[in-house]
């Protein structure tokens, strides 16, 4: 076995050991939790107790799903969404199967390890899994757990692969070289860095050993040899824990990708995105829980933040705006005032000073915002009365940035795919930068998300929104 290949294995056991063993803390804690609140009794806590069997089973049955759910496993280490989704999957199924056992039975006992178990257990596993990639992402930072990638195709597919990957280092890959089919000797240049060009890809193999890399991403294949990827494997035995293939399904991702294997010939099917349906329903129910949830600390705070706006500048504390919705249609957008009065009418003049991308007008040291403002803006405390346009059904929690009709009227074809569902008080805008972000780059996010939505990835986004709010980035 190669060296660089037993490195990686040796960090990912390590890994997974720490995974192992706090979930099991995390099962044993939220089990023991329904005990020690006295749902058994303490006279009764014994080892021949029923209840007492019953918490061994429900901690046994929920660690054994982990394992076989494979949440652990190193495709899925510091994921995210992946991971937790697998977790929760896993918590899931275990209490289905028991509630079955004991339901066909008769069985007692399981009603309270439902009732507290479950949501304290779940919980407390998608805490110590999200301070695990925390801690896994931050070794990463330094150098460390990381698989040594090469990059195989054409030059071109080469490029946009590493320029990919970059991007997303929390993902764990360090480029340090490609092969090309045309074996140039030129270094391919990504963001002001140079990668090798080690050789070409035929030999790719051979260069993954020299070089001590662990994995192998194919951008693109030789068109004249089909059987490039099959020999490509077979070559990477016992050197390489990955061989990745990458497909230019340009932000298709998540829930609509699925492996369809045929005889011969693995199809890579893509799922048609649906505006319409019961997901969408589920969308607007959590949309409406959540909204009435957050509007009772809005409305404890609300006093406090008129009295600073009133008191910094003359105006209403509310601002009304014409935004485009879903399907084009207007409606009012409501936010805490943070501009003067008179902003629409001075905002020809700073035109020329205009520092954003596209119909977009962002001007970082806008003289028309004021002090409170300033602040409301930083921590995105403008927004929190949009949470009443969310209950009203104009607006979502999570979607895409809702724009100015005179924004809208610019759009062509592909950015009027932003508004087939409704805006979002939030999105992956809103955690990726902002207003620091140029205009294609917006685009290219709202239509990540509009036609790759889930809940999963909504209440991911709501999460990392709520770390962006404390620590903002690209507010003004």
């Amino acid at each position: 076995m190669q060296p660089s290949l037993e490195r990686r294995r040796q960090w990912e056991r390590r890994h997974r050991r720490r995974l192992a063993l706090t979930d099991a803390a995390a099962v044993a804690g939220a089990v023991a939790a329904t005990e020690v609140l006295g749902l058994a009794g303490l006279s009764r806590a014994t080892t021949f107790d029923p209840t007492f069997r019953v918490a061994v089973l429900v901690g046994g049955s929920w660690l054994v799903l982990l394992w076989l759910i494979r949440s652990r496993e190193p495709a899925v280490l510091g994921s995210g969404a992946t991971e937790y989704t697998r977790v929760a999957h896993a918590s899931g199924l275990a209490f289905g199967l028991l509630s079955i056992i004991f339901l066909v039975f008769q069985l007692p006992g399981l009603r309270m390890q439902l009732v507290v178990a479950l949501p304290l257990g779940l919980l407390l596993l998608v805490v110590e899994r999200w301070l695990w990639r925390k801690r896994l992402i931050h070794e990463r930072a330094q150098g460390e757990c990381l698989s040594r990638v090469i990059v195989a195709g054409t030059r071109d597919d080469v490029e946009y692969v590493i320029e990919r990957l970059v991007h997303d280092s929390h993902h764990g890959y360090r480029v340090i070289g490609a092969t090309t089919t045309d074996g140039g000797e030129d270094p391919i240049h990504v963001d002001g860095h140079a990668y090798p060009v080690v050789g070409t890809v035929d030999r790719t193999a051979a260069y993954g050993r020299l070089t001590g890399a662990d994995a192998i991403v194919v951008a693109s294949t030789p068109h004249e040899d089909r059987d490039f990827v099959r020999r490509l494997g077979w070559e990477l035995e016992g050197s390489a824990a990955e061989l990745v293939l990458c497909n230019r399904l340009t932000d298709v991702a998540g829930p609509r990708l699925s492996l369809r294997p045929l005889d011969g010939l693995p199809l890579v099917q893509v799922k048609i995105p649906e505006f319409e349906g019961g997901m969408h329903a589920i969308k607007r129910g959590l949309d409406i829980c959540l909204s009435l949830l957050a509007l009772v600390p809005i409305a404890l705070l609300a006093p406090l933040l008129a009295v600073l706006i009133k008191g910094d500048s003359d105006g209403p504390v509310l601002f009304r705006q014409q935004r485009v919705g879903r399907d084009g249609r207007q409606f009012s957008m409501l936010k805490f005032r943070t501009m003067t009065v008179d902003a629409e009418e001075r905002r020809e003049e700073l035109l020329v000073g205009n520092e954003a991308s596209g119909p977009l007008f962002k001007i970082k040291r806008d003289p028309r915002v004021t002090r409170v403002g300033r602040v409301l803006r930083k921590y995105s405390l403008d927004e929190l009365p949009q949470f009443l346009n969310v209950l009203r059904g104009d607006m979502s929690i999570v979607g895409p940035r809702p724009p100015l009709p005179s924004e809208a009227t610019t759009y062509d074809g592909t950015a009027c795919r932003r508004l087939y569902i409704k805006p979002g008080i939030t999105g992956l805008w809103q955690i990726s930068g902002r207003s620091d972000l140029s205009w294609d780059d917006s685009v290219r996010l709202d239509l990540r998300y509009v036609e790759n939505w889930s809940l999963a990835t909504d209440l991911m986004i709501m999460w990392r929104t709520a770390k962006v709010m404390i620590t903002p980035r690209g507010a003004y």
